[in-house]
C-alpha cells in the first residue's frame, strides 16, 4: 500500500484519537465520552471532562482490565502484528454492526440516572465506575458473557443481557425462559429504524420494560468461512422482504416477579422505533405499520399495559424518519414532523405548522433554555446549522450557522457544539455560565485540505462534487471516477471533511472524482427524498447519467470518454447497476457489497420504499440486476465480504453465477471473515486493488 492507504489503515480513517460518544451527567457538570490514546491507538478508553474545572481524567483504561489486548510496540490494527482480540458475545458482534461500531476497547457505556455512574461491557465482562475517579472499575458479576449493560437511577443495580436473556445485578435473571429473546433490539429495529436497545429502567430504579424479541418464523442466514473450513458455519435469523418479521412485544418487568405486556395493535403497527420511562407512571412507546406510512405515539400505563394514541403521522409514501419526533413537549403538546407546501421538512405542534419554507430540519436535539434545539439545513444541502426554536412563536435564532456541518448535544443547559469543514473538525463545549472548553481531540490530522467544487445540476437540483488533483493543470484531460453511495438515508456531498479525504486521494491517483446525490437522498427536499417511491434504479441512474453530462458541459477537462465508478452497499448497486444498463456512459465498474436482488434484502428498509414483493412484483423485477447479466459489456469487478450480514455475500454470488451463466467475464474478490463494515485495513487494501483494476480498464 501507498503512504495515504497506510496512514489510513493505521488510524481508522482518521478517527482513532478523536472523542465519541459523548453524554451529559450529574445536570451537566460532567461530560464523559469514548477516546484511545492517539492516532494510531485501537483501543477506546472511557473518559470524563468536569466542566466545573477544565480537567479530564481518564476512568476505565481496557489495556488495564483486559491484558491480552496489548501488543507489541509499533504494531498496527489490519497490519501484522497485532494479536487477535478476546472473543466478543455474537449478540454484541452483530449489535455492532447495525450501529457501524468499529472501535476496540470500550465500544459503549450507559450512565445512571444521576449521571454521576457509567457501567460498560468489555469482550463479555462488565465494569463498573464512579466520576469522582477515587478508585479503578469494579467488576460486576454476570452469568455469562454480558452485553449492553444499563444502571438504573441511583446506580445500584444493573441489568444486562447473556445469552438472549435479561438480567439484574445483584439478583439474577428477570425474564422468562420462553424461548424468545429478551432485552435486545431486534434485527429489522438496530439495522433499519434507530432504535438498538431493548430495556429500560424506570425512573425510580425497581421496574424494567423489556423487549421481548421472537424469531422463530424468520429465516436463518448462514455464514461459513472457507479459509477455515474445519470451523462449523455460524447463523441468524434474518427478515426477508415479503417474509416475516419478528415478534416483538413489550414487557413491564416488576422487581416482586410481577409481569405487564404493553398493549397495542401490534399486527398493524409490528416496529417499535422507540420507547423509553416519561414517569414512574407512564411509558411513551413509538410505533409504525409495516409500509411505515403511518407513526403513532402512544403512552402506556405500566400497571396495566393499557395504550392511548398522543400523536399519529401519516404520509401516502412513507414517513420519513427525523430524529427526535414524535415527542411530546413540557407543556403537553405533540410536536411532529411535518411537510410545508413549499417542500421542506418541517416541524409541527398539535398538527399546527411551526417552521416554514427555508429550513430544513433535519434532528429535534433537545431542549435548552426554553427552546428546541434543532439541526437543519438553510442554505447549501451541504451545510448544516444549529438553532434555537421557539416552540411558542417559531421564532429562530442561529446557535451555529457558519459554512460547514454543525451539530449539537445538550445536558442541562451545557452545550456541546460540533462544527466541521475544510480544516477539520472542532468541538466546543459551553456551560450555562458561559465558560467554555475544548475535549482533546488526539486523532491524525487530516492529510488534505479538500474543498470540492459544490454545484446542483439538472432541473431537479442534484447536488455534486468534483474532486480533481491537487497538481492538475487546466487543459489536462481527466478520466472520470463517478464515487458516489447515492440510495436513501445517506448524504454523500456533504462539508464534512473526513469523507473527502478518499476521494483527494483517488483524485491525485490521476482521476477527476465526481460525487452525486441523485433523488431518493436525503436533506434537499421531502419531494427530492421520496422521488424513489416504488423504484431504486430508475432515478438512481437518470439523475446519475444526466449530473454526469451537465458537469461534462461545465468542465471540458472530464474526458466522458473514460468514466469509471464504485461504490460500496447501494453504491455498489450503483456501480454494477450502471455498466449494466448504461454502458454507452460508464465504461468500467468496482462493485463492492451490492445488494443485486432487493428480494433478498432485508423488510424494514426494502418495504419501505418499494413496498411488498407480493404487491408489487413488477417493481422488484425492475430493480434487480440478474436478468441483466447477459448485457454485460464493459469490465466489473465484484467485491464481497464473505462474513458480511447486513448484504449477505450471496447477492454477489448470485450476480456472478448469472454472469458466469450467460458467458459473461467478470472478476470477484471474495474476502473471507471480512464483514460490512471493511475494518482493519479491508477497505484501503480493497482501494489498491481498485485502483489497478481502473488504470488497466480506463487507460
Amino acid at each position: 500500500m501507498d503512504d495515504f492507504l497506510r496512514l489510513s489503515a493505521s488510524t481508522a480513517r482518521f478517527t482513532y484519537g478523536a472523542p465519541r460518544a459523548f453524554a451529559f451527567g450529574d445536570e451537566g457538570r460532567l461530560l464523559w465520552f469514548l477516546r484511545s490514546t492517539g492516532p494510531t491507538d485501537p483501543f477506546d478508553s472511557l473518559w470524563v471532562l468536569d466542566t466545573a474545572t477544565g480537567t479530564e481524567s481518564r476512568l476505565a483504561d481496557p489495556l488495564e482490565l483486559c491484558p491480552e489486548l496489548r501488543r507489541e510496540p509499533g504494531a498496527r490494527p489490519g497490519l501484522p502484528g497485532l494479536p487477535e482480540l478476546p472473543e466478543l458475545p455474537a449478540a454484541e458482534r452483530r449489535l455492532r454492526e447495525r450501529i457501524r461500531l468499529v472501535a476496540a476497547g470500550i465500544g459503549s457505556y450507559a450512565l445512571s440516572g444521576d449521571g454521576r455512574r457509567a457501567v460498560f461491557a468489555l469482550y463479555g465482562r462488565l465494569y463498573e465506575v464512579t466520576a469522582d475517579g477515587t478508585g479503578q472499575p469494579a467488576p460486576i458479576p454476570a452469568a455469562g458473557p454480558a452485553l449492553d449493560p444499563r444502571p438504573n437511577a441511583d446506580g445500584s443495580r444493573t441489568a444486562y443481557v447473556s445469552a438472549d436473556a435479561l438480567y439484574v445485578a445483584p439478583g439474577g435473571q428477570v425474564s422468562p425462559a420462553d424461548g424468545a429473546r429478551w432485552g435486545l433490539a431486534e434485527f429489522a429495529a438496530a439495522e433499519e429504524l434507530g432504535r438498538s436497545r431493548g430495556h429500560w429502567w424506570s425512573p425510580d430504579g425497581v421496574t424494567l420494560l423489556a423487549a421481548r424479541v421472537l424469531e422463530s418464523a424468520l429465516q436463518r442466514r448462514y455464514f461459513a468461512d472457507p479459509a477455515h473450513p474445519e470451523l462449523p458455519a455460524g447463523d441468524f435469523a434474518y427478515p426477508e422482504a415479503g417474509g416475516p418479521n419478528a415478534e416483538v412485544q413489550l414487557w413491564v418487568l416488576g422487581p416482586d416477579g410481577a409481569r405487564v405486556r404493553l398493549d397495542w395493535d401490534a399486527e398493524s403497527y409490528p416496529y417499535v422505533s422507540d420507547a423509553g420511562w416519561e414517569s414512574t407512571g407512564e411509558i411513551l412507546l413509538t410505533v409504525q405499520n409495516r409500509l411505515q406510512q403511518t407513526v403513532l405515539l402512544l403512552c402506556a400505563d405500566p400497571a396495566t399495559g393499557r395504550t392511548r394514541e398522543l400523536s399519529r403521522t401519516v404520509h401516502p409514501q412513507w414517513v420519513d424518519p427525523l430524529p427526535g419526533t414524535p415527542a411530546r413537549l413540557p407543556d403537553g403538546r405533540m410536536l411532529t414532523a411535518a411537510d410545508t407546501p413549499g417542500d421542506a421538512r418541517a416541524l409541527a405542534v398539535d398538527g399546527a405548522p411551526l417552521t416554514g419554507d427555508g429550513v430544513q430540519v433535519r434532528r429535534v436535539a433537545g431542549v435548552h433554555e426554553g427552546r428546541l434545539l434543532i439541526e437543519a439545513g438553510l442554505r447549501d444541502p451541504a451545510e448544516q446549522q444549529v438553532l434555537l426554536l421557539d416552540p411558542a412563536t417559531g421564532s429562530l435564532a442561529p446557535l451555529a450557522d457558519g459554512p460547514g456541518v454543525h451539530s449539537v448535544q445538550a445536558g442541562a443547559g451545557t452545550l456541546l457544539l460540533t462544527s466541521a469543514d475544510a480544516d477539520g473538525i472542532r468541538r466546543l463545549v459551553r456551560t450555562a455560565d458561559g465558560r467554555e472548553f475544548t475535549p482533546a481531540d488526539l486523532s491524525r490530522p487530516l492529510p488534505y485540505r479538500v474543498v470540492p467544487v459544490l454545484e446542483r445540476v439538472t432541473e431537479h437540483g442534484v447536488p455534486t462534487a468534483l474532486v480533481l488533483p491537487r497538481d492538475h493543470v487546466p487543459g489536462r484531460r481527466l478520466p472520470v471516477l463517478v464515487d458516489a453511495y447515492g440510495g436513501p438515508g445517506y448524504q454523500d456531498v456533504s462539508a464534512e471533511p473526513r469523507r473527502w479525504q478518499a476521494k483527494q486521494w483517488w483524485a491525485d491517483q490521476g482521476f477527476a472524482v465526481v460525487t452525486v446525490d441523485n433523488r431518493g437522498t436525503p436533506y434537499v427536499s421531502p419531494a427530492f427524498t421520496h422521488a424513489m417511491y416504488r423504484g431504486f434504479s430508475e432515478v438512481t441512474l437518470e439523475d446519475q447519467v444526466a449530473a454526469l453530462r451537465a458537469l461534462g458541459a461545465r468542465h471540458p477537462d472530464l474526458d466522458l470518454g473514460r468514466v469509471g465508478v464504485r461504490g460500496w452497499s447501494y453504491g455498489g448497486y450503483l456501480s454494477a447497476m450502471a455498466v449494466l444498463r448504461r454502458p454507452d456512459v460508464f465504461h468500467a465498474a468496482a462493485a463492492g457489497a451490492a445488494p443485486t436482488d432487493f428480494r433478498h434484502y432485508d423488510t424494514a428498509y426494502t418495504e419501505r420504499y418499494l413496498g411488498l414483493p407480493q404487491d408489487n412484483p413488477e417493481v422488484y423485477e425492475r430493480d434487480s440486476l440478474l436478468t441483466d447479466a447477459p448485457k454485460l459489456t464493459r469490465p466489473l469487478l465484484l467485491v464481497t465480504g464473505l462474513a458480511d450480514d447486513n448484504v449477505h455475500p450471496s447477492h454477489t454470488l448470485r450476480l456472478s453465477q448469472a454472469l458466469t451463466d450467460a458467458g459473461r467475464p467478470h472478476q470477484l474478490l471474495a474476502l473471507p471473515g471480512v464483514t460490512h463494515m471493511t475494518p482493519g485495513g479491508t477497505r484501503e487494501k480493497v482501494m489498491a486493488l481498485e485502483l489497478e483494476f481502473f488504470r488497466r480498464e480506463l487507460g
